[in-house]
């Protein structure tokens, strides 16, 4: 069956008699889209670009200090470059862990805080406003909207597969997800705490690091096959592979924020479906319940008609939210969680440089080899804090107690 395609070129406007109803002339589709360029002619960046933007900037950053703090424990007797916790937010596994271990123990994790700290703020944020991570914050997926619109300005349109493929392939990535918390669900504290004490785990940053930076041809064959597909089907990563997504999808279907339809309004012009990055019937639906919903405004901003699309959270007032109260809120949250983890202690790692260098030196070893998960078999010498004659620990910035 052939794929479906997704044009970026306006319908033809049709013209209706002078002496049509009223209902006929309102619902007459109007050819332009509303703020599609400045008037200079190039295309108006929003605020959400511009977010997307800047954290994608930083993201890159966090990426170069990492890989130079490597470069100098490896090679340089002084290390002058300090590790960025920010990077622990590719690491969203070990979190899954690190949540587990707190909510049955209170025990912070101390080897990777941080990636507690980014994963508890993206399921925050799209528990408030639906998955706002993805398309606000993810630096993957920036990049996969980079892609798919630069592939529908050279080709002129994106695909869309048959309905049957799209539903088939949107389960890969929630299967995924089910994997990964069935095991994490059958761990016991214990197990995740030796787990997380492993120096597989300790070197997990680095290990990611080498994905990129040691590729094999495996590796760059999938990179190429997924940027392919991104270029030419919207958010085709996001939308079919990623369990990190189909995660914070699970906290947006809690949300009590929606994309509202106001069928009074509303001429069906359709605008909003198609620029729906995830191809909801947005014009057919009242309200958008869908988890595929990322809360990026494009549907309200593709609307001809002011107020007839809203993005509003139960509860408060009617108008809704604008692209900069959004902005504001999630820079706010975002902000308000690192700045706490700081002075709280539950964001930089307890890793020390020598202990980070020794570990380092034998990355390629044997004893790198990812642990059991069982619960039984994972770091066996390691003892709990607070079990036998040690006092308990509550959390990272009270130290972690010796074996």
């Amino acid at each position: 069956m052939p794929l479906n395609t997704v044009s970026d070129k306006a319908e033809k406007p049709t013209q209706p008699p002078k002496d049509a109803p009223q209902e006929d002339v309102r619902r007459t589709p109007i050819p332009e889209r509303p703020n599609e360029a400045a008037p200079n002619g190039r295309p108006k960046i929003y605020l959400r670009h511009w977010m997307q933007i800047v954290l994608f900037a930083i993201t890159v950053a966090v990426g170069v200090q990492f890989a130079l703090f490597v470069h100098q424990v490896e090679n340089v007797r002084q290390v002058t470059i300090q590790r960025p916790p920010g990077v622990e937010g590719f690491l969203p596994i070990g979190a899954l862990m690190g949540w587990k271990l707190f909510l049955s123990t209170g025990i912070w994790d101390p080897i990777h805080p941080a990636a507690m700290v980014i994963l508890g703020f993206a399921a925050l944020i799209c528990l408030a406003f639906r998955k706002s991570f993805c398309s606000w914050i993810c630096p993957v997926g920036t990049l996969s909207e980079w892609l798919w619109r630069m592939g529908r300005r050279t080709v002129g349109r994106n695909f869309q597969l048959p309905k049957w493929g799209d539903l088939l392939l949107r389960t890969a990535k929630y299967t995924l997800l089910g994997f990964f918390v069935w095991v994490i669900f059958k761990m016991d504290a214990r197990g995740i705490f030796g787990f997380l004490q492993s120096p597989y785990y300790k070197m997990s940053d680095v290990k990611m690091l080498h994905f990129f930076t040691r590729m094999s041809l495996l590796t760059g064959g999938v990179l190429v096959f997924l940027t392919i597909g991104s270029i030419f089907i919207r958010n085709f990563w996001c939308r079919y592979l990623c369990p990190y997504g189909a995660l914070m999808g699970l906290f947006a279907m809690a949300s009590p924020t929606r994309i509202r339809r106001n069928a009074e309004t509303c001429i069906d012009c359709g605008r909003c479906t198609r620029d729906c990055p995830y191809h909801l019937p947005v014009e057919k639906k009242s309200s958008i319940h869908s988890p595929e919903c990322s809360g990026c405004l494009d549907c309200i901003q593709a609307c001809p008609v002011k107020g007839t699309l809203t993005m509003e959270t139960a509860g408060l007032r009617k108008h809704g939210w604008t692209a900069a109260g959004l902005t504001i809120a999630i820079a706010l949250t975002f902000t308000a969680s690192v700045y706490t983890a700081r002075i709280t202690g539950h964001w930089q790692s307890r890793i020390s440089v020598m202990e980070f260098r020794y570990h380092l030196k034998r990355i390629d070893s044997p004893q790198m080899t990812h642990p059991s998960v069982s619960g039984k078999r994972s770091a066996p010498a390691q003892r709990m804090p607070g079990m036998g004659s040690h006092p308990p620990m509550r959390s990272a910035s009270k130290g972690m107690a010796k074996p």
